[in-house]
């Protein structure tokens, strides 16, 4: 439990050091406005006291004037640091966690796809928007408010003792009952928003997943499967919400309940010492100003101390994001050479989970393509296919074996290095919501428009980029609604285009084009392919037509494999009997 809290303070401090203390400047003057703020709460009351006792006697007026000018010059001022300190704390929480959801955000994409697979999008978003929400206040003001307010206290307790010794005591042990409650009360009430917000990203998660699938839910008739779903994890969520919401609602109440005891407390010691020591009206009026100022600081205290808890909660499930490892790495930086890029994979094995048993996905996959020749990768679904292309782009990373990109092992690539000049063009586009040239070129302003254009051109697509309303800065919608399917296709390849790749792998790209835009596109293929190496994983077997060579995989292992003109000339190879026979639906 030591260790835990020790562990806990930490990661606090960690935090603190890395996303507040470079506000470091606004920080200082939040912190004098704080102490110019807590010294005018505490000036005001002996303000009043002294307008009071003035007040009862009969004399010049003049004092109360300037008394109740002081009051209202100094609750003025108070309200206006108030206003300025409200600002820069929110400027502070804004920008801190701005940066801390932009770590999360980068460090969730450098991870690998097994963490992606077993982590829903909704899920992921709880964490890096969710978590970081919560930890608003404590960026913004906690600590600072939480500093002032002890401080507070410790002024309202000193200034009492200096009333008397008696009001002094009585209070501090108010205090320390009031701070001890409270504290109990949190140790219970801490696990239960740990446990609120885990299966609150678990709803998330589920709502994002089954929003992404409306369509297949609608079509299927999976709708009421769906909603089931829906309310058993709504009958998990209510228990624990109102089990939170009580811890909530019991420490409110029991923070009113002391205050009662406080003000009580006040009222006997006033009445004793104004009978037993004579002190005056004005002297009872300020401890019980006091009393009630006590009040606040432990109140908000209280509310601090509420978002502690839930702070507690989002910094250890981020601090568990953070602690994630992507199985890929990058590799030292080794230099590939220019040109097409030649492919050598070598006695590679790969499951998708670690220790699986069974069938690898990919069994000892051994094959070599040359610069610039094209390979048809042919296969049954689930053959290990796109497996393979994914292989490449290092999205994973084989448990044995090596693949090389122009003998160069891809382990020893930078993975921007490796995924600049390897490209994938895939049956399913994603159209992201920005302009035309965003999407094109992934907001690389290194690229001149100029370039786009000559590409479109080349793509057939400069009639369709003319007709656009303001050209490559027309802005397109989230998921490529806007588009066509053939558009969205040639969108793809326009990408390939402007990065250059060497290596350029194409999964069944041409499938969902019609006849018409599949012609269009079949010259623009050839010049991109052009002293460039390809991949072509194809579904149907003419597909193929353009490769040099034919490989074909069956449960993670190469069952054919040779050049294409000679396998088509053999009548005993498996490809040369797929394309007498149109057994294309085999492949599928």
């Amino acid at each position: 439990m030591k260790q835990e809290r020790k562990n806990t303070r930490k990661h606090y401090f960690e935090l603190l050091g890395k996303y507040l203390l470079p506000q470091r400047k606004i920080l200082i003057g939040l912190t004098v406005l704080l102490l110019v703020s807590i010294g005018m709460q505490l000036i005001n009351p002996q303000i009043i006291r002294y307008f009071i006792d003035t007040a009862g006697k009969q004399g010049d007026m003049t004092p109360l004037y300037i008394a109740a000018g002081l009051f209202m010059g100094f609750s003025l001022i108070q309200q206006v640091v108030s206003v300025v300190a409200t600002y820069l704390s929110e400027n502070i929480g804004w920008k801190t966690t701005n940066t801390l959801r932009g770590d999360l955000a980068a460090h969730c994409l450098s991870l690998d796809m097994s963490f992606h697979k077993s982590h829903t999008s909704g899920a992921i978003i709880e964490r890096v928007d969710g978590d970081v929400n919560a930890l608003a206040n404590f960026f913004s003001s906690m600590i600072i408010h939480l500093f002032g307010n002890l401080l507070l206290m410790i002024g309202i307790i000193v200034l009492l003792f200096r009333e008397n010794w008696l009001i002094g005591v009585g209070m501090m042990v108010f205090l320390f009952f009031a701070v001890f409650v409270i504290q109990q009360i949190r140790k219970i009430v801490a696990p239960l928003w740990g446990q609120w917000r885990q299966v609150n990203a678990e709803f998330y998660g589920f709502i994002g997943e089954q929003v992404e699938g409306t369509e297949d839910i609608r079509a299927n008739g999976a709708v009421n499967y769906v909603m089931s779903r829906f309310y058993v994890l709504l009958r998990r969520m209510l228990p624990l919400r109102m089990k939170a919401f009580f811890g909530f609602a019991s420490m409110w109440s029991t923070t009113i309940l002391v205050f009662a005891l406080g003000n009580a407390m006040a009222f006997a010691i006033s009445a004793y010492l104004w009978k037993t020591s004579g002190i005056s009206i004005g002297t009872v009026y300020l401890i019980f100003f006091y009393t009630e100022l006590l009040a606040k600081p432990i109140e908000k205290i209280r509310t601090q101390i509420e978002d502690l808890q839930k702070a507690d909660t989002s910094i250890s499930r981020i601090r568990e994001l953070f602690e994630i490892r992507s199985a890929v790495v990058d590799g030292p930086g080794a230099l590939l050479p220019d040109g097409p890029l030649g492919v050598d994979f070598q006695d590679v094995v790969f499951h998708y989970e670690d220790g699986q048993e069974g069938q690898p996905t990919i069994d000892g996959l051994k094959f070599k393509l040359e610069p610039g020749a094209v390979l048809g990768l042919l296969g049954r679904t689930g053959s290990g296919k796109t497996t393979l292309a994914r292989l490449l782009l290092r999205f994973y990373d084989p448990q044995s074996g090596a693949i090389a990109l122009g003998n160069t092992d891809i382990r020893d690539l930078t993975l921007q290095q490796l995924r600049k000049r390897v490209a994938m063009v895939t049956q399913s586009i994603e159209i992201m919501e920005g302009t035309v040239k965003d999407n094109l070129t992934f907001y690389d302003d290194s690229i001149p428009d100029a370039r786009i254009i000559e590409v479109m051109g080349e793509l057939g697509l400069e009639k369709w980029l003319n007709s656009l309303p303001d050209g490559l800065n027309t802005k397109l919608a989230s998921g490529g609604s806007s588009l066509s399917a053939g558009e969205a296709q040639l969108l793809a390849f326009a990408r390939v285009f402007l990065t250059n790749p060497g290596l350029v792998i194409m999964d069944e790209a041409s499938s969902r084009l019609d006849p018409l835009t599949e012609q269009r596109i079949e010259k623009a293929i050839e010049k991109l392919l052009t002293n460039r190496s390809c991949i072509i994983i194809a579904h149907r077997l003419a597909t193929v037509q353009r490769a040099d060579y034919i490989l074909i995989l069956e449960n993670g292992l190469v069952v054919e494999s040779g050049k294409r003109t000679q396998l088509t000339a053999d009548p005993e190879s498996r490809f040369s009997r797929m394309l007498a026979t149109g057994l294309e639906e085999v492949l599928a």
